[in-house]
């Protein structure tokens, strides 16, 4: 078996789910993102509840606070809408941050969900 037969073996199972990521960059020192803190979080749950976030959040150093870095990965149809939502942000609106849009192909891992029904608790592993 050539090497190209075996990847093609090992990988035709694959996920190969298109998402988007959205690296953001503070173009302003992150205190200076707290004014519209409450903008951006309104606009991320909307987009969480209409189901084009995949996951989002801040990034921090290992040892230090966050530092107004975010990553989100989006569902979208196509890069230009990814962008679309990307530039929706008021952060980026109002000139407070910048992004890198990258498409990303899924190709392996695992999800978990675990719902207590004694206390309506969910976790996700």
């Amino acid at each position: 078996m050539t090497d190209d037969e075996r990847i093609a073996e090992l990988t035709q199972k694959m996920l190969r789910k298109k998402l988007y990521v959205v690296l953001s960059k503070p173009l302003v020192a992150p205190e200076k993102l707290k004014p519209l803190l409450p903008a951006h979080l309104e606009y991320m749950i909307g987009l969480e509840k209409r189901g084009a976030i995949f996951a989002s959040g801040p990034l921090a150093d290992s040892a230090g606070p966050p530092s107004g870095h975010g990553l989100t990965i989006l569902r979208a149809s196509s890069a230009q809408e990814a962008r679309a939502i990307a530039e929706g942000d008021p952060f980026f609106v109002n000139k407070l941050r910048t992004f890198e849009l990258k498409e990303w192909t899924i190709m392996e891992g695992t999800l978990g969900v675990r719902v207590n029904l004694s206390d309506q608790s969910i976790e996700v592993t």
